[in-house]
């Protein structure tokens, strides 16, 4: 056998050394399995970070999953941690595992944490794949896309295996759920579109949060290049791709990574650091520099082998809190005396520079769910480095407001008026998310109080104050047409229901109402500046009436917004107009298309009545659960689609 460091194709030790430092954004070129041609011989080199084994070999079809014998092992580059051989004769679509022999004597079967591709679920093999060879169409894409600060960006959400299904039940491929996928966003004029988690994960109703392969597009939706294919295709057709990604924490199934090499490697070694009680997951040891280079180098891989244009980082509060959902006897505070997990915070920090400096024009959001300061700070100003924050403060506050009886909505205003208070704190998205709507939480339109007819027209009115209040936009699969029962994550989503006129009626609104949003400059165009918003009247609780303005950077493109979330109608009620001249409602949550009862309100001309601390007013007619926008004629007034 030649010597080990001699050997073609070999981490070289420049890279090792990164590795090792934390630094090698890269190392999924090295670890794992490629396809080599070495001594005239065609066949695959696998390589391995196992640092305590004793022992690895290659296991599969070929030896009966034995992996034993000297012909099966992989040798050790000194010093390093690294186990590697090339194994000739091997090709794409070999089933494998490392079989692992331990310190204390105990051997298994790893799946290989770098794997491209994995065995369809429950078997747990790796798969020897070949990434290269696709032909991307999308360069035109990637030289135009740029991050939306003063741009539209409204995200379609969508679990993969369950917003649409075939006849028998099956998951639709990548490749096939393009044709149904892609015109349906086009036609509900969404921007982006955000997959959750697509890593390979072995339970299915872990949604993917759960994750035991980094490097694998899970199986059960199809082929690697089948993934390229439906991303190349929505670039194509102008619609950039979001994916969770969840760097927090992973499976402990015994294939995975979780005492991969005999001993805590991938997790902290302190179960007290390690365990995520809730979950029942682990944390990865964000203390090594190891993992930065492994996590750091899987988001990099889905930027650069798969051209997505952004992630959703998953979890970051459980990230950055030692305490997070813990009792007071499961964890211990820093060396600080806080509650801190400093470790995390600097990978935080570390990643997004490392994605920023690689794609600049990249999108990363943050789920983080306290109020941690700077999330959306640049890194080298202390901030964790992320261009994007879910608000979740207004989402809770919202639907907390939303789910009140009528009766009892004006004793809780303030969930409506207080989240502009931090509006601009960061860059936020707006999210109405998978996380709201199952466990028991009701879909969108089941948390509206009333009659049925009021639980729709209560939706559009949420829609509504989504799409008008500052920030991105962001809807969970089945909210834009009033899907009536929480996702059941295990069926598809109820299309049925377009059957029936009310369920119709909200999807042209909502697809109208994406429209409207595309259209009107004052929507998007000042979303991180305070300048862009301004209200009318926040305290109008008695009727529980919300009125704004929200603008653009030309005073032409100025929207008036008026909410009502009272069933009862308010007729000659008067607003304050920034300027004087005649105010057209160019959208209408009532207009009977979206199956409202279709009043409307005629041109209205300001007079010189002082109100709302604005020298001029105009009178309207309120709908109930009426939702308006009007903007000033006399110049362009783009009517709603």
């Amino acid at each position: 056998m030649p010597d080990i460091q001699e050997a073609e194709n070999l981490p070289s030790f420049e890279d090792i050394y990164l590795f090792h430092e934390g630094t090698n954004y890269r190392s999924y070129t090295m670890l794992g399995a490629h396809i080599a041609a070495e001594e005239g011989m065609t066949g695959v080199r696998f390589t391995v970070w196992a640092p305590h084994a004793t022992y690895v070999g290659l296991a599969g079809n070929h030896n009966g999953w034995d992996g034993t014998q000297d012909v099966d092992s992989l040798y050790k580059i000194p010093d390093s941690g690294f186990w590697s051989r090339f194994f000739p004769g091997i090709e794409p679509g070999t089933f494998y595992k490392y079989r692992i022999a331990a310190a204390n004597g105990d051997s298994f079967l790893k799946a290989d944490p770098y794997a491209f591709k994995a065995e369809v679920r429950p078997a747990t093999a790796s798969v020897v794949a070949d990434l290269s060879g696709y032909s991307w169409g999308d360069a035109s894409w990637r030289r135009r896309n740029k991050a939306p600060y003063n741009a539209p960006m409204n995200i379609y959400e969508m679990h993969f295996g369950t917003w649409r299904q075939k006849e028998d039940g099956e998951f639709y491929t990548y490749r096939e759920i393009s044709d149904l996928l892609i015109p349906y966003l086009l036609e509900m004029s969404y921007t982006h579109v955000e997959f959750m988690p697509l890593a390979e994960h072995p339970y299915d109703l872990s949604w993917g949060y759960q994750g035991t392969g980094y490097f694998a597009a899970t199986s059960r939706y199809g082929e690697p290049h089948e993934l390229m294919y439906l991303i190349d295709q929505l670039h194509q057709a102008g619609i950039g791709v979001i994916l969770d990604w969840v760097p927090a924490h992973f499976a402990k199934d015994a294939h995975g990574l979780r005492m991969f090499d005999g001993s805590p490697l991938y997790e902290y070694a302190d179960p007290m650091l390690a365990e995520k009680p809730g979950w029942g997951t682990l944390s990865f040891d964000f203390s090594k520099p190891e993992i930065s280079s492994f996590l750091i180098s899987n988001a990099l891989f889905w930027f650069e082998q798969y051209h997505i244009d952004g992630m959703r980082v998953d979890a970051v509060t459980s990230m950055l809190r030692l305490d997070f959902e813990k009792q007071g006897h499961q964890f211990r505070r820093n060396q600080n005396g806080g509650l801190e997990n400093l470790e995390a915070i600097r990978f935080i920090q570390q990643l997004n520079k490392a994605i920023f400096q690689y794609y600049p024009k990249a999108l990363m959001m943050a789920e983080e769910s306290s109020a941690w300061p700077g999330v959306t700070s640049p890194a080298h100003q202390g901030g964790l480095g992320f261009n994007y924050k879910w608000n979740m403060g207004w989402m809770n506050d919202t639907l907390g407001y939303i789910e009140h009886d009528f009766g009892a909505r004006p004793y809780h205003h303030n969930l409506l008026t207080f989240p502009i208070c931090y509006a601009y704190a960061e860059n936020y998205t707006l999210p109405l998310s998978h996380d709201e709507v199952v466990h028991g939480k009701k879909s969108l339109l089941d948390k509206m109080p009333g009659s049925y007819e009021q639980k729709f027209a209560g939706l559009r009115l949420l829609l509504g104050y989504q799409i008008t209040h500052p920030g991105k936009k962001l809807l969970f699969m089945g909210g834009e047409f009033g899907q009536f029962i929480e996702w059941k994550d295990q069926e598809q989503l109820d299309w049925l229901l377009l059957d029936y006129e009310s369920h119709r009626g909200i999807l042209a609104y909502t697809a109208a109402l994406n429209k409207l949003y595309l259209a009107e400059k004052a929507l998007w165009e000042l979303d991180h500046e305070m300048e862009g918003y301004q209200w009318i009247d926040a305290d109008d609780n008695g009727q529980s009436i919300v009125s704004y303005i929200r603008r653009g950077k030309r005073p032409v493109d100025t929207l008036l917004v008026i909410i009502n979330f009272q069933p009862v109608e308010r007729r000659q009620y008067r607003i304050g107009v920034p300027r004087p001249g005649t105010y057209e409602e160019i959208f209408s949550s009532e207009d009977i298309r979206f199956g409202g009862s279709g009043a409307s309100n005629e041109p209205m001309k300001s007079s010189k009545k002082e109100w709302h601390n604005q020298l001029n007013s105009i009178e309207l007619t309120i709908p109930a659960l009426g939702f308006l926008v009007l903007k000033k004629s006399g110049r362009k007034v783009v009517k709603q689609a």
